[in-house]
């Protein structure tokens, strides 16, 4: 079974930032990329972003774009997602996944795209 473990939620003021981690077990880290989606009261998962383990290459979603930075640890099979200028709107619960479909194609994937997820983790951005 493929683990995830995501960490590094919390409750932040407007404009804030906030790291999230998420500890891939191994079989996870061998997949061919990892993804970090959201979800809101009421609303439904959304991807944010998606790295590939190999080489590293990062997708976001347009919102994310210039806000958001997901990266990967060369020493460890963790990906980090940074999350800066935070606005009310990014409240939501965060979830890894792995085994993205082609993460060139962020703007289209799903949470049906995806088998494995962590338990998320949640960030709450007050006014």
């Amino acid at each position: 079974q493929v683990q995830l473990v995501e960490s590094g939620g919390g409750s932040v003021q407007a404009g804030g930032s906030l790291t999230l981690s998420c500890a891939a077990a191994e079989y996870a880290w061998r997949t061919n990329c990892l993804a970090w989606f959201r979800q809101a009261p009421g609303k439904e998962r959304e991807a944010v972003a998606a790295i590939t383990t190999g080489g590293g290459s990062a997708y976001y979603r347009n919102f994310a774009k210039g806000r958001f930075t997901i990266s990967r640890s060369n020493i460890k099979p963790t990906v980090y997602l940074e999350m800066r200028s935070l606005e009310p709107g990014d409240t939501a619960m965060y979830y890894c996944a792995a085994d993205c479909p082609d993460p060139a194609y962020i703007g289209t994937m799903t949470s049906a795209d995806f088998k494995h997820w962590g338990q998320g983790t949640q960030v709450t951005v007050s006014s």
